[in-house]
């Protein structure tokens, strides 16, 4: 039963609170089995029970690309499920580095038979283990804070690909200047991406089209008509018209 202990932790540190049915379900393992492994982790402090659920004991305090993950949890969480429900089992998707990535990883392990391609070692790692999947990690040296590559063979990679959808994310939305991150090799993992790809699911919770403290100034690529917007709120007032052409999907 042990071999489920670190894959239920995984999971249940990136929703902050998951059911035993949909633990269940994503393992592919009965809700017995799932308690059975889940009562020596809450026993030893890993996790906590409540009824029907378990419940992350991860906070804000913990390394860097945790920490980020648990900002706006929920609505990550609902956006990850909404960018699931656009990609359909056998398709081929290229998927950046970032929290959001991160959930919508997770969410993807509900489909089957993807081939994926990424500069994440998170999300690789996620996907690359279901039966069926085809998995390709972009780059060999990573990032100590967030497991990222950007080298040359992130590039080398991607640049051989081609896949129906490339799944973004970005730091901040200006109704202006469009989807803005902090790194300019971010602007260019997502550029080299988009060429490669059918349609692009940009993927941004609510509190990036609010001012921030430390605003970036980079501009990813814009994105074509019939590309994706995946959202968990309804846009605020000023970004009215800001994006013609781009299917807004608001998670739920």
């Amino acid at each position: 039963m042990s071999k489920y202990r670190e894959e239920i932790l995984r999971i249940v540190d990136m929703r902050g609170t998951v059911t035993v049915n949909e633990l269940s379900r994503l393992l592919g393992v009965s809700g017995q089995t799932i308690r059975r492994v889940t009562r020596p982790m809450a026993e030893a402090g890993e996790l906590s029970k409540v009824h029907g659920a378990l419940v992350s004991k991860k906070t804000a305090s913990d390394p860097p690309f945790l920490s980020r993950m648990n900002v706006n949890r929920d609505a990550k969480v609902a956006i990850a499920r909404e960018v699931a429900r656009i990609v359909q089992d056998g398709d081929s998707v290229a998927i950046d580095t970032g929290s959001t990535s991160a959930f919508v990883a997770q969410a993807l392990r509900a489909r089957h038979r993807l081939t994926v391609v990424t500069n994440s070692a998170f999300v690789a790692s996620t996907l690359a283990m279901i039966p069926g999947n085809n998995v390709s990690m972009a780059g060999t040296q990573l990032r100590d804070h967030d497991g990222a590559a950007f080298d040359r063979s992130t590039f080398e990679v991607i640049e051989r690909m081609q896949v129906d959808y490339v799944i973004l994310s970005a730091s901040l939305v200006d109704a202006r200047k469009g989807f803005l991150v902090h790194e300019q090799c971010e602007v260019d993992v997502a550029t080299a991406m988009l060429n490669h790809a059918g349609r692009a699911i940009m993927a941004v919770d609510h509190s990036k089209f609010s001012v921030q403290s430390r605003k970036p100034a980079l501009r990813q690529p814009a994105l074509k008509s019939g590309d994706y917007l995946v959202t968990d709120r309804p846009l605020p007032q000023v970004f009215e018209g800001a994006f013609p052409g781009l299917t807004l999907r608001i998670a739920g």
